[in-house]
């Protein structure tokens, strides 16, 4: 008797095994994606120094002195294509931009495994220094301001720009700042707190005043005065502005004037204005191949989104540059990928690993597993779409030619409290004029992935740094 009451559990349980895997597999969830041409040379820039010079100011201190937390201000931002030759086509275009990527990504690398070291200020990498500042804008420099292009970078720190006299100087869409024609620059002695905040400070024995230098991974460098400075953003002046005047650059520069570094490290432009904007900023990325309006960024309590998804920023005590994300997994087609777990982008107790937002990175680096589970799983899901063959750094492609739309599976990164599904243009990009469009993810060897501004397009990207958090509003470029 004991033994057939035994038997009923046991049935009963092979019964409902049997049920479970006869039960079909979830649908795969689908998203149409708009087929779109790569993006043409932008048309020239609007800009227009009058218009500048004619807003009404306001002006206030900069971020070391008490200030309410109540400014905010917008600028466009225009991506660095717009100050290529109007003879470039859409394929060089393109080509150039993954030559940049690649070279962005190997000094991310390189200096996320060796840190910073003698030599070294905080910020040495920029998009600018291997010519991949993929986002620029247009500020006022110095008493009367002096319009100029800058690149914005979030992978970097300090503020710098090209100053006369020239040892050296590159060639630049404006002239070249001169600090002698500015009445609110001045020089930063040797033992102001501001200079002891860069890592390898110098002194200028005679003057008595601090000396910066910039290196970056391919070689280039930047060196010249520390200095303050005003900087002015449409119609809103800040004041004291730490800011690298470079007398000798050289290197893969190119374009714009210098660069707004907009990173974690203490002397980046957030941390410096600190209490003015309430430590907060966010930009909308527009995608250009569907949209000809410019990408914009916002600074103060308006740059927060209501509709974000906020994940927490966690700290790499090695590096204080970057922004550190937990990434716990991804799903395709409405299912999580099985060989994607969060131990894939640990960041370790030595610096190492983990995961980084940047707006100068184009195409989003995962570790090596976990792209592989990614692109496997992307491939079934999108099998009844025609294989091309490889692209670039791309081994994932599509012969979409003669098409005007079509289905592909969804892609949703699960960060830490903040799931972000991705629009189909996020993943699957046009890579030439015949029709080939590849997905838009590559792996890397790196223990550092890093989530780059094709999957951010189109999504209010949010860095809240007195919150500690980042957040993603999706359609947040209206």
């Amino acid at each position: 008797m004991d033994g057939k009451a035994s038997m009923v559990p046991f049935l009963f349980f092979t019964f409902f095994l049997s049920l479970s895997s006869s039960q079909p597999a979830p649908p795969l969830q689908s998203q149409t994606l708009v087929l779109n041409r790569l993006p043409s040379p932008p048309q020239s820039l609007s800009w227009s120094d009058a218009d500048e010079e004619s807003q009404p100011l306001t002006s206030s201190p900069g971020g070391g002195d008490p200030e309410s937390a109540d400014s905010i201000f917008s600028v466009q931002l225009h991506h660095v294509d717009a100050l290529s030759s109007n003879t470039t086509t859409p394929q060089q275009l393109f080509n150039s931009r993954l030559l940049r990527d690649a070279s962005r990504v190997k000094s991310i690398e390189f200096i996320s495994a060796a840190g910073p070291g003698p030599g070294f200020s905080s910020s040495v990498i920029s998009g600018l220094a291997q010519g991949s500042g993929e986002y620029f804008t247009r500020l006022g420099v110095g008493t009367p301001p002096r319009y100029v292009y800058m690149v914005l970078d979030t992978g970097s720190d300090i503020v710098w720009l090209q100053c006369a006299p020239c040892k050296k100087c590159y060639s630049q869409a404006d002239p070249v700042f001169d600090p002698r024609k500015s009445s609110s620059y001045a020089g930063i002695p040797c033992d102001a707190p501001i200079c002891r905040r860069l890592d390898s400070p110098g002194c200028n024995s005679r003057k008595k005043t601090c000396l910066y230098q910039v290196s970056y991974g391919d070689g280039s460098f930047t060196t010249g005065d520390f200095s303050t400075e005003t900087l002015t953003f449409r119609r809103t002046r800040v004041a004291r502005v730490g800011v690298g005047c470079g007398h000798d650059n050289e290197g893969l520069f190119v374009g714009a004037a210098g660069l707004l570094g907009l990173g974690r490290g203490k002397l980046s432009f957030p941390s410096q204005t600190g209490r003015r904007f309430n430590r907060k900023f966010s930009y909308c990325l527009v995608d250009r191949s569907a949209s000809a309006k410019p990408s914009s960024m916002v600074f103060g309590d308006k740059a927060v989104s209501r509709t974000a998804r906020f994940t927490p920023l966690i700290s790499n005590p090695r590096l204080d540059t970057f922004y550190y994300v937990e990434l716990l997994g991804i799903s395709v087609g409405g299912t999580r990928v099985p060989g994607i777990t969060a131990s894939l982008f640990k960041l370790d107790p030595t610096g190492s690993g983990g995961v980084i937002i940047d707006s100068g990175t184009s195409v989003t680096r995962l570790t090596r597993p976990a792209y592989v589970s990614l692109r496997d799983a992307f491939r079934v899901g999108a099998g009844n779409l025609k294989r091309a063959a490889d692209f670039s750094l791309f081994d994932t492609c599509f012969d979409l030619s003669g098409k005007t739309e079509v289905k592909v599976p969804t892609v949703v990164l699960h960060f830490r409290g903040a799931d972000v599904s991705l629009p189909a243009s996020n993943y699957l990009i046009p890579v030439d004029t015949s029709g080939t469009f590849c997905f838009a993810f590559a792996g890397t060897m790196s223990g550092l992935s890093i989530i780059g501004n094709i999957q951010q397009q189109g999504f209010r990207v949010v860095y809240d740094l007195g919150g500690s958090r980042i957040g993603f509003a999706p359609r947040g470029c209206a």
